[in-house]
C-alpha cells in the first residue's frame, strides 16, 4: 500500500458499510511492514477510537506481522491453535498440495481474541474486545487484506457483531456537484448558511474546474438524517442555482449526456490542446453512441483547415490560439459532423509555448448550435494536465448551460439549420 502500483480499495469499502451503521471513520493509516511501527499505530488508534480494523498482515510469511504488533500492543501472547493448522493441511489436502511448514503461523491467536473463519482464503480473521485503552473500551477486528477474503469476512463475521454493540445511528450524505466557481467564491456565499450547524458536517472539496459540496448527517433514523440535510443543503442550493449540475453524484459528462438525449440532439468535437481528452470523456459514458457523433484532433494548423475548414489567412492572423479560430473549428465540426451541436477547444497548455499576450493556460472554447456560435475566453493556472482537464470541464460546462436553458434545437442537424 506504500508503492504506487497498489490501490487501497478496503478502506473505501468499509468506510461505506460502516457509515451505513452509523459509524464515523476519523482516521486512517497506511504502515510498512516494521513491527515497531504497526504496535505504535495499533496503540494511537486505541487510544482516539472505540473501532480499530486491521486488514493485511495475517499471511505465512515473515512479513505479515499484524499479530505480532497487535499482541505486543496490547500485552497479551499468541497461542498457537493445533485445530487451525489441522484445517490449513485439510485445506490443502483438498487441493492436491502439501502444505508449507511456514503456514503453521496462520494458527497463532492473540489470547482472549475470537476467531474468525476465512471462508475464502487461509487467513483466519480476529475479533478482540479490550478495555484498557479508553474508558468506553474497544475492538478490534483483524481482517485478511485480499479485498474478496475482507469483504466477506466483515460482512458475515463483523458486522452482525458489531451492530449488536452499537447505538441505533445512521450516517447519510448528500452531494452537491458545483462547475463555473472558483472554491473561495464558493465557500464565502455558502459559508453563512452551513457554519449554523454541527450536524450535518460540511466539507468542500475542489478538482480541476469542479467542486464538490458533502453534507455528512448523523441521527438515530434515516429519516430525520434526510431531513437535515434538506434542512442545510437547501438554502445552499438555491444560493447556487444552476451552478450545481449534480445532485447524485453523476459526472457533468453523464449530465450533458442525458441533456442531449432528452432533446434528441447530437455532439462533435474539435480538439487541439485537449488531444481528445473531451472526446474521450464523452465516450467513457455507457450509451454515448446515442448522442456523440465523434471529434476532430486537429493540432496543427494543416489539419486545422483540412478538416475543420479553418482559413489559413485566420490563422495567420489571428493564430491557432485565438477566439476566431476557436469559432471557426466549432462551426466546421459541427458542418462536417451534422451534428446539433459542436465543442472546440484551442489553447496552450504549456509548460512551453506561452508568450506575453498569449500566456501558457490562455484558452478558447467555442460552441456552435442552432442559435449561432459562441466562443469563451479562459485563463487557466497549473500544469499542463490540470489545465487540459479545467478546459474540457468547462467546455462540458458550457453545453450543460445552453441546452438547461432551452437553447437544444432538439432534432435539428448542422447541415440543415447553420
Amino acid at each position: 500500500m506504500l508503492t504506487p502500483e497498489r490501490i487501497d480499495t478496503n478502506s473505501l469499502d468499509l468506510t461505506r458499510q460502516l457509515n451505513d451503521v452509523g459509524v464515523e471513520v476519523v482516521a486512517k493509516y497506511v504502515v510498512g511492514d516494521h513491527l515497531e511501527r504497526l504496535e505504535g499505530v495499533v496503540r494511537l488508534a486505541l487510544s482516539r477510537s472505540q473501532i480499530v480494523i486491521l486488514s493485511g498482515g495475517l499471511g505465512p510469511t515473515e512479513d505479515d506481522l499484524t499479530r505480532e504488533a497487535v499482541a505486543a500492543a496490547l500485552g497479551r501472547k499468541l497461542i498457537y491453535h493445533p485445530e487451525i493448522a489441522e484445517a490449513l493441511e485439510q485445506r490443502f489436502a483438498r487441493l492436491h498440495r502439501k502444505m508449507a511448514e511456514v503456514n503453521k503461523r496462520q494458527a497463532f491467536v492473540i489470547e482472549g481474541a475470537e476467531i474468525l473463519p476465512n471462508e475464502r482464503g487461509t487467513a483466519p480473521g480476529q475479533w478482540i474486545e479490550v478495555s484498557s485503552f479508553n474508558a468506553a473500551g474497544a475492538v478490534i477486528m483483524m481482517l485478511p487484506g485480499p479485498p474478496h477474503e475482507l469483504k466477506a469476512m466483515f460482512e458475515r463475521q463483523c458486522l452482525p457483531r458489531l451492530c449488536r454493540m452499537l447505538p441505533p445511528q445512521v450516517i447519510r450524505v448528500r452531494e452537491l456537484h458545483v462547475a463555473g466557481m472558483g472554491e473561495s467564491d464558493l465557500d464565502q456565499l455558502i459559508a453563512p448558511v452551513y457554519k449554523k450547524y454541527g450536524n450535518p458536517a460540511t466539507t468542500i472539496l475542489a478538482g480541476a474546474g469542479d467542486i464538490q459540496i458533502r453534507f455528512c448527517a448523523r441521527c438515530a433514523t434515516a429519516d430525520e438524517a434526510e431531513a437535515l440535510l434538506s434542512e442545510v443543503s437547501g438554502p445552499i442550493e438555491a444560493l447556487l442555482g444552476d451552478r450545481i449540475y449534480s445532485h447524485n453524484g453523476d459526472s457533468i459528462e453523464q449530465v450533458v449526456g442525458k441533456l442531449l438525449l432528452a432533446a434528441g440532439a447530437t455532439l462533435s468535437v474539435a480538439e487541439s490542446c485537449t488531444g481528445g481528452l473531451l472526446g474521450e470523456r464523452l465516450t467513457g459514458v455507457a450509451g454515448s453512441s446515442e448522442y456523440f457523433l465523434g471529434g476532430f484532433i486537429t493540432y496543427s494548423n494543416a489539419l486545422k483547415t483540412e478538416l475543420l475548414g479553418v482559413p489559413p489567412e485566420m490563422l495567420a492572423e489571428h493564430g491557432a490560439v485565438s477566439k476566431p479560430v476557436a469559432e471557426a473549428m466549432a462551426e466546421g465540426a459541427r458542418r462536417r459532423s451534422g451534428s446539433t451541436f459542436a465543442l472546440a477547444i484551442t489553447g496552450i497548455a504549456g509548460p512551453g509555448g506561452g508568450t506575453d499576450t498569449k500566456p501558457v493556460g490562455l484558452t478558447y472554447i467555442g460552441l456552435a448550435g442552432p442559435q449561432g456560435t459562441e466562443v469563451v475566453e479562459r485563463q487557466f493556472l497549473g500544469d499542463r494536465a490540470r489545465i487540459r482537464q479545467f478546459a474540457s470541464q468547462v467546455a462540458l460546462d458550457l453545453l450543460r448551460r445552453k441546452l438547461g436553458a432551452g437553447g437544444s434545437g432538439a432534432g435539428a442537424t448542422g447541415a440543415g439549420s447553420a
